[in-house]
Order: structure tokens, then C-alpha cells, then sequence
């Protein structure tokens, strides 16, 4: 039950595990040596930790505790936001991550809900489950020349691969004029010329004629302001003439 005032205290999430774990004979104890809480069941120690909100702190708390028992749940109120939301998700893999068990308290319904149970984390397990992310990750490295962003940055024009690409395709363009994509890539452009060329996602591009495009004035302008790349693929471009 909530306080009269209608304010939630940490307290308030207490008689609610309490009862579970009671129903599950398991006995329990507050506030056990800075535990919040403690059940209890033949050898088995769980150990619970009390919050409204999950914080740094909170998750430091719990891990301290792991030092007692591989069992430590951390508890909190039903958050307001979707547990679908990637948020949530980000929260519940941390969690996971740190080998936590999560309990969810719903305290007008007086409900209790185990959504993570403590577990060991297989960290090998979740990178093979990762690898296409990984090998996109190396991909795009691959395709970029330099470093051309400043790490941390929002809210401006971040350089990648796609974008290096679609420069190289303009400074091919700029340097011979009109091409075919067949042509352009004998140029080394990329398998992936034809798709940039077609959706032309920056403008860059005109076609004059059925598989045949030249750089628009919109590209011949905005690629300069890209000196270090424009000069990287000009002097490729440059070599090719050769």
C-alpha cells in the first residue's frame, strides 16, 4: 500500500517480496547487515536490494553483494515506460550482463514479478550471437579512409563508409565526366555503385541517359567540403588515368 500522501518510499516494496517469498518457504528478514532483505531456504541465500529507480548506485550495491551470495536480485517499481522500449531492453541485457536477478513490484495490484533470475553470463555466447553485428562494424572501417569524425559528436554530419563511397563515385564523375557504373566500378567504386547511383541519397548524382550518370552542381559543391577525402581520391583517380 502506498503512503497517504500517495508518495512511494523503498519501504513500500518490501511487504510485497516479503509475502512472495514467504509463499515460496522461504524465511525472510529485513534489513540483515545493510542487506534490504534476506530469504533464506535450507542453504540458499537470496539477497534483495531495495530502489525506485535503477541507478549507477544501485547496481554497484548489488554487485557488492555477490561477494555473500551468487543470488542478489535488485527491485524496483513497474516502471512507467514499455518494457518493450529498447531502454528496457539495453536495462534487462546490463543486468544479465552483471549476473543480477530483477524482481518488478507493481504496487497497486500488490503483485510481484521475477523478470530476470540470477544466472551466470555466457559472454562468448552473446558475442557469436553479435558476429553480424561485429562484421558490420569491421565493414564499415573498411570502407572509410582516415578518420574523419571527432568521437562524441551529435547533431552534425558523421563521415561513413556509404558517404566515402558515394565521394568517390563524385570525384570519378568530376575527373572524367559522364560514366557507366560498369565503368566506375573498373574504377574501383564498389559493388554497391549501381544502388548509390539509383537511390542517389545525397543528390550528388545526375542520369543523362539510360545507365549512364555524370555528378550533379549540388555534388560538384558539397563534395569540397570534404578536402582531406576529395584529395585521397583524387590522386586514386588520378593514378587510374594512367
Amino acid at each position: 500500500m502506498k503512503h497517504k500522501t500517495g508518495k512511494l518510499y523503498e519501504t513500500h516494496l518490501y511487504e510485497p517480496i516479503q509475502n512472495y517469498f514467504t509463499q515460496h518457504e522461504y524465511e525472510v528478514y529485513g534489513e540483515v547487515n545493510h542487506c534490504d532483505l534476506i530469504a533464506v531456504k535450507e542453504n540458499e541465500l537470496i539477497i534483495v536490494e531495495l530502489k525506485l529507480n535503477l541507478s549507477v548506485e544501485l547496481l554497484i550495491q548489488a554487485t557488492i553483494r555477490q561477494r555473500l551470495s551468487d543470488l542478489v536480485y535488485i527491485a524496483i517499481p513497474k516502471p512507467k515506460y514499455s518494457l518493450f522500449s529498447k531502454k528496457w531492453k539495453n536495462i534487462c541485457y546490463l543486468i544479465r550482463r552483471l549476473e543480477l536477478g530483477l524482481i518488478i513490484v507493481s504496487i497497486e495490484q500488490d503483485q510481484v514479478e521475477i523478470k530476470i533470475p540470477p544466472s551466470s553470463f555466457d559472454r562468448k555466447k552473446s558475442m557469436e550471437r553479435s558476429r553480424k553485428k561485429r562484421n558490420r562494424l569491421l565493414n564499415e572501417l573498411k570502407g572509410r579512409h582516415g578518420d574523419h569524425n571527432i568521437g562524441g559528436s551529435h547533431n552534425t554530419k558523421i563521415m561513413t563508409a556509404y558517404k566515402e563511397n558515394c565521394i568517390h563515385i563524385a570525384c570519378c564523375l568530376e575527373h572524367f565526366g559522364s560514366l557507366s557504373p560498369k565503368a566506375l566500378r573498373h574504377l574501383g567504386t564498389g559493388e554497391k555503385t549501381l544502388s548509390i547511383l539509383n537511390k542517389n541519397y545525397y543528390g550528388w548524382f545526375n542520369r543523362i541517359r539510360r545507365g549512364t550518370y555524370t555528378i550533379s552542381e549540388l555534388g560538384k559543391k558539397e563534395i569540397h567540403e570534404y578536402p582531406e577525402l576529395i584529395r585521397h581520391y583524387a590522386e586514386l583517380v588520378g593514378n587510374s588515368s594512367d
